[in-house]
């Protein structure tokens, strides 16, 4: 994360408690960066779309709190969807670019962007710019989901049901999960995901 550009009066999501938001980013490993950051800023329920169509048929239900877009997506411009999504009632847009280039942040500011989030992404670095092959910043959405459901007492082949995987590959998942967190204590990987605010 390199810099940010912000219109006075923009609420940041830390301070809307729970809600649900709309994430529009193509990239599979920053989506799941993302959709993981907010989760952990209190998003309940966070839906995903890869393309500026896809994004604006599902906006036609009504705006969530928060409205996140990458700023090329395959399809057309972020930025511009944003600009459509505020003329509708979404308040909280925020664009995702790793261009810095100052007349592509004036543009998208004019467009009626609010907040303009340039990211640098090295390999191996999700979106909170922290992170690499180990810690809690690079577990997975699936990883996180079998923890949530170790957290709450289950066995392996409990979480394999409730999640439609085999046991195999939910003990496969904590395997992964031990190495990421440096341990394999089942107790340990649960205290540290909830001090780092991942589950609850």
């Amino acid at each position: 994360m390199t810099a940010l550009v912000e219109r006075p009066g923009m609420a940041v999501p830390s301070r809307l408690g729970r809600f649900a938001a709309l994430v529009a980013v193509a990239d599979p490993a920053v989506r799941e960066s993302v959709t993981r950051t907010l989760r952990m800023l209190g998003a309940v329920n966070v839906e995903h779309a890869t393309s500026v169509a896809q994004a604006r048929a599902m906006a036609r239900t009504g705006p969530r709190a928060l409205f996140i877009a990458d700023a090329g997506l395959p399809d057309g411009s972020g930025a511009q969807l944003v600009s459509e999504l505020r003329a509708a009632g979404w308040n909280r847009c925020v664009v995702l670019s790793s261009n810095a280039d100052p007349f592509a942040v004036r543009g998208a500011v004019a467009a009626g962007v609010r907040c303009y989030l340039v990211t640098t992404r090295p390999e191996g670095v999700g979106f909170e710019g922290r992170g690499g092959e180990s810690g809690v910043d690079s577990l997975s959405e699936r990883e996180v989901e079998v923890l949530q459901h170790v957290a709450d007492g289950r066995s392996n082949k409990d979480t394999g049901a409730l999640l439609g995987l085999s046991a195999l590959t939910v003990k496969s998942h904590l395997a992964r999960i031990a190495r990421k967190l440096g341990t394999g204590d089942r107790a340990e990987m649960v205290a540290i995901t909830l001090r780092a605010g991942v589950i609850q």
